[in-house]
């Protein structure tokens, strides 16, 4: 890792890649193999800010799976965003973040987390890591969701903001549907978007990269389907890539 990468805090590294990019597009690899997202990253990387995984539904996870991905995020630039939604007592946090068949700590940038379980849960995450480790690790703190008839709402939204202000240091902001906090350096990350609005059949509601750039103030935009359903997911990614830095710049 070069030094001046090694120096920059990872708020910092995801800000240089958007502005170096000129992309604020984040997509959503959410397959059952390995081959399947190492694709979406190899076609996709050039133009994107994050890949986002779930490495829980994957029937074929490895190590080597693992080195594929971080060579394709240090080839073409982006971050790994592990969409794990922890959820538990600090203690049990610690061990599923370290260890077990994932060892989700040592490559995945970026964690979401659930705070039900309150601030624990994000201790817990920094626990497991070594003072240094925690500068290039973060995590992000579930305050909307982007599905029908979802809890989450006004009460815990505010209480979720709150805990990941407290959290600045580990915490880079907020998965949510509309910008939640006014901290400084806070940043939102949004699900859920199409060229279209709409829904499918399981709750999930889609919001166009205007609405939630443009008019909600939020900055990275979470694409899945969208893209890695299309026949050009390449080409695809291009189109929701520019219409979501062009909102972001009006802003600027």
């Amino acid at each position: 890792q070069p030094s001046s990468l090694a120096n920059m805090s990872l708020r910092e590294r995801l800000l240089s890649i958007v502005e170096k990019k000129k992309s604020n597009l984040c997509v959503a690899a959410d397959f059952e193999h390995s081959a399947d997202v190492l694709r979406i990253a190899e076609e996709c990387g050039p133009h994107i800010c994050m890949l986002k995984t779930h490495a829980d539904i994957l029937v074929d996870f490895s190590d080597a799976f693992v080195t594929a991905l971080q060579d394709l995020a240090r080839r073409y630039d982006f971050l790994i965003f592990e969409d794990r939604k922890f959820a538990d007592i600090g203690k049990t946090v610690q061990h599923q973040y370290a260890a077990g068949t994932l060892k989700i700590s040592q490559w995945a940038d970026i964690v979401t987390v659930n705070v039900l379980p309150g601030p624990g849960v994000i201790q817990g995450l920094k626990a497991a890591l070594s003072e240094p480790e925690q500068k290039s690790r973060g995590c992000l703190v579930i305050a909307e969701m982007s599905s029908a008839g979802n809890l989450a709402t006004a009460d815990y939204t505010t209480n979720a903001v709150n805990i990941g202000e407290e959290e600045g240091d580990f915490v880079l902001g907020f998965i949510c549907q509309h910008r939640v906090s006014s901290k400084p350096g806070m940043l939102h990350f949004t699900p859920g978007v199409r060229l279209q609005e709409g829904g499918d059949n399981l709750g999930q509601c889609y919001l166009t990269p205007e609405e939630i750039v443009g008019r909600r103030g939020c900055d990275v935009i979470i694409v899945g389907r969208g893209i890695c359903q299309s026949s050009t997911p390449a080409e695809m990614a291009q189109t929701y890539r520019q219409l979501a830095y062009d909102f972001y710049q009006k802003r600027q």
